[in-house]
């Protein structure tokens, strides 16, 4: 199995919540102090230029990310080892029913259905690992109808990074300290819970910017590594409504 396929044989999808503070603030969320996540099924994936269905009475949010795509099976893999699983990524938009997903967390209920809706993950092809030498420092950009929505950039994540010391036991004095970035340290807590398999993906969290999207609205999306003069993956999607038995 390669991780290059993962639109089609990936098993499933985890995604990190509130990892960027603005977002969770103009949501009116708490900024988390540990990561939490939740899980979408592959089922939602649209290939790039697909359409986007609104599923009748709901409110659809735009949620862009970056992806990282793993492969190769693992679990309870630290920080510093994280990376070796990790075959490359891609750009995604979470999309999310929020009037669903209120109703539920007032409710105290899972958001399953307010993520899982089929086309609710749109997202791009598979983004070679050495494409993206830093992924801690990658811009992002979402437009409706060709007007900004979301302009962020992964440095930004709450979960960046945690720092350890090492002492010299003797004298109780740090000798030198070791960063894990964001995703190697979000690899980690995941592969702690569950196995990360070939082809999974793991959705790292959305700038601020979240706003609704409608039938007949195009959605337009870049990633930038900072390093690179421009865009390095693209991706474009119609939006239309669903015609199917759900109504909210």
């Amino acid at each position: 199995m390669s991780a290059r396929n993962f639109l089609t044989t990936g098993r499933k999808i985890v995604a990190i919540g509130r990892n960027f503070s603005e977002h969770a603030k103009e949501l009116g969320n708490a900024v988390p102090k540990s990561p939490f996540f939740f899980l979408k099924p592959t089922s939602s994936y649209l290939a790039n230029g697909g359409a986007v269905e609104i599923p009748t009475g709901c409110e659809v949010h735009h949620e862009v990310e970056l992806a990282v795509v793993i492969g190769k099976d693992g679990r309870d893999y630290r920080p510093s080892e994280a990376m070796d699983y990790v075959a490359g990524y891609a750009l995604a938009i979470d999309m999310t029913a929020r009037n669903l997903q209120n109703e539920a967390k007032t409710k105290g209920l899972p958001w399953s259905a307010s993520k899982g809706f089929d086309t609710f993950t749109p997202i791009s092809e598979f983004i070679p690992k050495e494409s993206i030498p830093d992924p801690s420092n990658v811009d992002l950009w979402l437009k409706v109808n060709d007007a900004f929505r979301q302009n962020g950039n992964t440095k930004d994540m709450i979960f960046r990074y945690v720092y350890i010391n090492i002492y010299v036991p003797l004298f109780s004095l740090p000798i030198f300290g070791c960063c894990f970035y964001s995703i190697p340290m979000l690899l980690s807590y995941v592969s702690s819970i569950m196995k990360l398999e070939t082809g999974d993906v793991l959705l790292t969290g959305t700038p601020s910017g979240v706003g609704p999207i409608r039938p007949g609205d195009v959605i337009t999306a870049g990633l930038k590594p900072v390093t690179s003069p421009s865009d390095i993956m693209n991706v474009k999607y119609s939006v239309t409504a669903r015609n199917g038995l759900f109504k909210a």
